[in-house]
């Protein structure tokens, strides 16, 4: 007996004013998980339809755009910003105005901006200090993460506050800058308790603040006082050993550790270390070091490149820091967007310490990625997503609402084309800078459209943003993504049948053998720090990518953290170091 197909019901769209709805057809979507061919329709600021043009009827007078041969993409999430953000005497020149049109220009549609109180000052004092300045100038949405500089009773209640009724779920503790903000170890358990106790995450600055005030005391004797003691006195070891002591603290109290602005090999090898004995830790690291290091920087431009921790010299670095995120040891690209002008920084031309601290990178954060990571082979466009948007609204909790392009979703997107180039220049960004630390950088990755919450914000180079169109974005405690980890749900180190497979087969090793990858040994690089096995030379990589992120979208294998390192070790492959025990034998935790 034959039976007629089932008619396709089409979704009807409603007469509203043109403003408020977009269709996008031909374009291809890229998720975090899969990519596939579909049209979007968007309405009042959301997405209603995700799905092929059979399946939707369109009147007349909705704008429509083609995105024929483009990709449309999550907007980027910009998890780490400093805009207006008082530094000593001086305020970072990129305002909530300035500084969200120019992520905006580049493809970034929500930053976490970061409220950095005084010592003793009240943190919700603080906090809506930050709103009130942020409020009415954004041009797309934001959320708060919230310092701890200091630590009491007092602090310990207001966090509550903060995470219960303000819609905090994110307080960043800092190890360096003694006798400003940092806190000691004691402190640093003290605040970790409190976040778990909260169903927060712990968010960590890692460098070692005393060993930092030693080397500068000892530079500053020495006549060393140039920009080029910047560096000397945070090296990267500094801030390897202060990363490795933030796991092991937040480890012992059971608490989520994101740590921000990852700026170095070792350091990026030591969270995915930690990732791979089960630690709940995320790491993050920035346009400005993958972008590009110091090695080809004038020594007479290096002032205006100050950061902390610094970008770093080896021009090996940005490559490293890219292979990182490709096999999951760093998870988010942040800017930590923190702009000032060559005046403003050439105040500490004889001292360095007092150099304005922060570059820019918000505007070109997503091409930097796409250049260095997509363009290059070692990121395919779903991880590119992963890392650029999705996995920070996931770590944050504003996923699916951002971070997806799904029904229901913010109309949060980017209309991507991959093959325009553009170059990044201080005559055509939209910085409040005088300078550009990417100046004359071609990129591949360009953003021909940008929608914040549907409404057209670029268009064809073109940028038209509104003054406090953005809207303050609440993040829940207790983020799915990372309290199943916490709770024993997912493991870090769960393994993928399908990666097996691939592997047995081969199919990795040949895929490693394009990228020029080495594959590593399993003992952890604290051993490398205690002094037991010699540093890896500069240029070898000592963890292995990630594949998650298919095009085809078969699984979605950005729920777990899968790592694949240990089956390689396996496989008989000669690791690219030699190994010895730590002291007292063989160990199966992250020392």
């Amino acid at each position: 007996m034959s039976t007629s197909p089932k008619p396709v019901k089409k979704v009807p769209i409603h007469l509203q004013s043109a403003q408020n709805r977009v269709y996008i057809k031909n374009g291809e979507i890229v998720n975090h998980d899969k990519s596939f061919k579909a049209d979007v329709y968007i309405e009042d600021g959301t997405i209603k339809f995700v799905g092929p043009a059979s399946e939707i009827t369109v009147p007349g007078g909705v704008r429509i755009i083609d995105a024929a041969g483009r990709m449309i993409l999550p907007g980027g999430i910009d998890p780490h910003t400093r805009l207006q953000c008082p530094s000593g005497d001086a305020v970072s020149i990129d305002d909530f105005y300035g500084g969200t049109k120019a992520a905006v220009a580049g493809g970034t549609t929500m930053i976490i901006d970061c409220v950095l109180p005084s010592k003793h000052e009240s943190l919700v004092e603080a906090y809506d200090k930050w709103r009130s300045w942020a409020d009415p100038k954004v041009c797309c949405d934001y959320a708060l993460h919230v310092g701890i500089t200091w630590w009491s009773k007092s602090v310990s209640e207001e966090i509550g506050i903060l995470s219960k009724e303000l819609g905090v779920n994110s307080l960043k503790m800092y190890m360096a800058y003694k006798g400003l903000y940092m806190l000691s170890d004691a402190e640093l358990l003290d605040v970790l308790e409190r976040i778990r106790s909260l169903n927060g995450v712990a968010m960590v600055h890692a460098e070692n603040g005393d060993i930092i005030a030693k080397n500068t005391n000892r530079l500053l004797a020495e006549g060393v006082t140039g920009p080029e003691a910047h560096e000397l006195s945070r090296q990267e070891e500094v801030e390897a050993e202060a990363v490795h002591r933030a796991c092991v603290l937040a480890h012992q109290m059971k608490t989520p550790l994101y740590v921000t602005g990852v700026t170095s090999k070792s350091s990026a090898e030591l969270v995915g270390r930690a990732r791979r004995s089960g630690y709940c830790v995320f790491g993050e690291t920035l346009a400005s070091s993958i972008g590009r290091s110091m090695s080809n920087v004038p020594k007479s431009e290096r002032i205006y490149y100050i950061t902390s921790p610094p970008i770093r010299m080896s021009a090996e670095t940005p490559r490293q820091l890219m292979k990182s995120l490709a096999y999951d040891d760093l998870q988010v690209t942040g800017s930590d967007n923190c702009t000032f002008s060559k005046k403003q920084k050439e105040v500490g031309a004889h001292d360095f310490t007092k150099i304005p601290s922060g570059v820019n990178g918000v505007e070109d954060r997503m091409s930097l990625v796409w250049e260095k990571g997509v363009h290059q082979g070692l990121l395919d466009p779903c991880r590119f997503v992963a890392v650029t948007s999705t996995n920070a609204a996931k770590i944050f909790n504003v996923y699916p609402q951002k971070g997806r392009i799904a029904v229901g979703s913010d109309a949060d997107l980017v209309i991507w084309n991959p093959q325009a180039t553009r170059t990044i220049s201080k005559q055509t960004h939209h910085h409040a800078s005088d300078f550009n630390i990417f100046e004359g950088m071609t990129v591949h990755g360009v953003p021909e459209f940008v929608l914040v919450r549907g409404r057209i914000c670029v268009e064809n180079e073109t940028v038209r943003v509104a003054e406090g169109f953005g809207r303050f974005i609440p993040m829940a405690v207790r983020p799915p993504f990372v309290y199943d980890i916490i709770e024993g749900k997912v493991q870090t180190t769960e393994r993928s049948s399908e990666h097996h497979e691939e592997h047995q087969n081969g199919n990795l090793a040949k895929k490693y053998a394009e990228l020029d990858i080495l594959i590593p040994p399993q003992e952890p690089i604290s051993a490398m720090l205690a002094g037991n096995l010699p540093m890896p030379a500069e240029g070898s990589i000592c963890s292995t990518p990630s594949v998650r992120g298919r095009v085809d979208g078969k699984r979605d294998l950005q729920e777990s953290s899968f790592s694949i390192s240990e089956e390689l070790d396996k496989s008989g492959v000669r690791a690219c170091i030699k190994v010895k025990n730590p002291p007292g034998g063989k160990s199966s935790g992250f020392w």
